[in-house]
């Protein structure tokens, strides 16, 4: 059983030696870039995040606007259907007066008549 347990954890051990051999191996691989390259890299990237939010911005702003016209013709069609219903309220109302007069008269008529 001892020997079982040393030799995984020399099996471990050597696992651990080629992992890092090859982490040292393939950074050697990577192309690092000269100072200009990143310079001119990173220039190119604050660029494209400045027009990104230049055109989110004018969206934003279009959009914005677009729903407060659009809000305030809601109240505008809002406000004319109260007003067109306050204005049949009130013919309503004057309709009704008509006819209360009219049968007044008639009770009027009706009673110089019957006299």
């Amino acid at each position: 059983m001892a020997k079982d347990k040393k030799k995984v954890n020399a099996n471990e051990d050597k696992k651990k030696k080629h992992f890092w051999k090859e982490y040292k191996s393939e950074l050697k691989k990577v192309k690092w870039p000269t100072p200009k390259e990143l310079f001119n890299s990173t220039v190119a990237v604050l660029a494209i995040v400045f027009i990104v939010a230049v055109i989110i911005i004018v969206c934003d702003l279009a959009l914005n606007s677009l729903t407060r016209l659009e809000a305030k013709g809601i109240e505008n069609l809002q406000n004319a259907i109260v007003v067109e219903d306050s204005n049949n309220t009130v013919d309503s109302q004057e309709n009704l007066l008509s006819e209360n007069a009219i049968t007044e008269n008639e009770l009027d008529t009706v009673e110089n008549t019957v006299e």
